[in-house]
């Protein structure tokens, strides 16, 4: 394709380094937090790997998500978007949900200083928009239907679901920057089919062997 999505399996781990009390009961779907309980010993974690980071990121692409976009404005006023599939919730009460940006990505500082952003859960309608977020060099917004939030976040149209989030708080783990947000402000269609990610391909039908 050309493009690039941003894997959330493995970013799920620094979540325990965070000491988030996910308000949720144990083994609960809300709560990310409950994969990494079993922790192992400082001396195997620095260990060397027995497999390279291409096993280890397909490995990872195995788990199917969806496909989300993240946008916020810039204190400029400039919209800015990207793609990305690592999102997670964390915690009902309060609403909390997580997701992730590589430390390179041009967009980082924008969301970094933000004080709210708005993640949009794709549905299988909108594999061309994730695509078009998704590459560089490009006027993400001009043909784009959206509208602005009370706090200035652009609002994408036709999404499953929409969270509008607070940027409460950020956690620099490996090569990206963890993003904590409170939802002020959540809607969704049940109606509208998800569009999928899995083994580095997007489907709008279903996962197609």
């Amino acid at each position: 394709m050309g493009f690039k999505l941003i894997i959330g399996n493995a970013l799920q781990l620094p979540l325990a380094l965070l000491k988030l009390n996910c308000g949720a009961p144990l083994w609960s779907p809300f709560c990310a937090a409950n994969f990494v309980n079993s922790a192992l010993p400082t001396s195997v974690l620095r260990s060397a790997l027995p497999f390279s980071q291409r096993e280890f990121r397909d490995a990872l692409g195995q788990f199917a998500t969806g496909v989300t976009i993240i946008t916020a404005r810039s204190a400029e006023g400039h919209a800015v978007g990207t793609t990305v599939s690592s999102f997670n919730a964390v915690s009902l009460a309060p609403a909390l949900v997580l997701w992730s940006l590589g430390q390179h990505a041009n967009s980082l500082p924008v969301f970094r200083h933000s004080t709210h952003y708005a993640i949009h859960v794709l549905s299988s309608a909108q594999k061309p928009l994730a695509e078009l977020f998704a590459r560089k060099g490009v006027d993400r917004f001009l043909h784009t239907a959206h509208h602005d939030s009370e706090h200035g976040v652009p609002l994408l149209e036709g999404c499953t679901a929409v969270f509008e989030c607070r940027n409460l708080r950020q956690h620099e783990e490996g090569d990206h920057l963890l993003f904590i947000g409170e939802v002020d402000r959540c809607e969704h269609h049940a109606d509208r089919t998800p569009l999928l990610y899995h083994a580095g391909h997007m489907h709008s039908h279903g996962i197609q062997k």
